[in-house]
């Protein structure tokens, strides 16, 4: 036998876990997608994030006001028309992706850390601390979010930033209980009881051994609950009680342009379609990861 057909053909690396996920991610085209659009969505947020940092406007000034330009139809100097002041309604979208951005990923980003923190001691220290706390997220969860949100905000009056906070302040509930039962579950497995064995803290036990074993489900759930966060932020503003004039957001884009629904249906179908857009594949990238992560062949590609 020569010795070329002695020769062994090296065997693949084991994949692990994440490079799994990973795969069936990629083959999963509508999820791919959407990830697609949620980086082209953030290159744009971060871009005029930049550039209203450095007082640079472009392709407009979004505040500056041209009553002679007032309610243009879409055109190629105003593509998407202008507004009853004469405003860029793209630059004024395009401005508003960054605010929306932001308070999505901030206020997702506290809701989750609250979340988390709550989840973790109450699934794993059991007991009277886990019927305290699950009775206080029960109480939670019986209100409607949004005008939970709402009531709050109208007591405190309106701003960017008092949204975000609130937002993320009233948003831990649902991640708390996804953390719990997480942690009901991992608390019982052989690596934990080793740990404890070894006479590790609890503390350490908590934060190195079980909480990474759980952040699988509740990253899927902050991806979905930015989109949750940009509807809400869309729909205080729509009313009026979010970001205020003259700071472009969708929300308010659309509530400025319902005057005038007949005559410049511009004012809110494009808004209403970044919107739709954003929402659409934040959810779509979730569920692709959840399926993902799940070890689930997705149903969506």
């Amino acid at each position: 036998m020569s010795e070329r057909a002695e020769e062994t053909v090296p065997e693949e690396a084991p994949r692990t876990p994440l490079r799994e996920a990973l795969r069936r991610f990629r083959r999963n085209r509508t999820a791919m997608a959407a990830f697609v659009t949620l980086c082209l969505l953030f290159v744009v947020g971060l871009g005029f994030f930049g550039l209203s940092w450095g007082k640079v406007h472009w392709p407009y000034d979004p505040n500056a006001t041209d009553l002679q330009a007032k309610l243009q139809p879409p055109s190629w100097r105003h593509p998407l028309g202008t507004d009853n002041l004469g405003r860029d309604v793209l630059t004024r979208i395009l401005h508003g992706a960054y605010i929306s951005l932001t308070v999505g990923f901030v206020a997702v980003g506290i809701g989750i850390g609250i979340g988390t923190a709550v989840g973790a001691v109450s699934g794993y220290f059991g007991g009277w601390v886990d019927n305290v706390v699950m009775r206080v997220v029960d109480a939670l969860l019986c209100f409607p979010m949004f005008f939970l949100i709402l009531t709050v905000i109208a007591l405190l009056g309106p701003g960017l930033w008092k949204i975000v906070i609130v937002m993320g302040v009233l948003g831990w509930p649902a991640t708390s209980r996804l953390v719990r039962a997480e942690f009901l579950t991992l608390r019982e497995m052989d690596y934990v009881t080793a740990a404890r064995a070894l006479g590790q803290r609890k503390r350490a036990i908590i934060f190195r051994h079980i909480l990474p074993n759980a952040l699988a489900p509740v990253f899927v759930s902050a991806v979905l609950g930015v989109s949750g966060a940009i509807l809400t932020e869309a729909g205080l503003s729509f009313l009026g009680f979010g970001v205020q004039p003259p700071q472009a957001t969708w929300g308010n884009i659309v509530s400025d342009g319902r005057v005038y629904v007949l005559d410049a249906w511009w004012l809110i179908l494009f808004p209403g379609l970044a919107i739709l857009a954003t929402t659409l594949a934040f959810y779509l990238t979730g569920e692709g990861l959840r399926e993902s992560l799940g070890g689930k062949e997705s149903k969506l590609g």
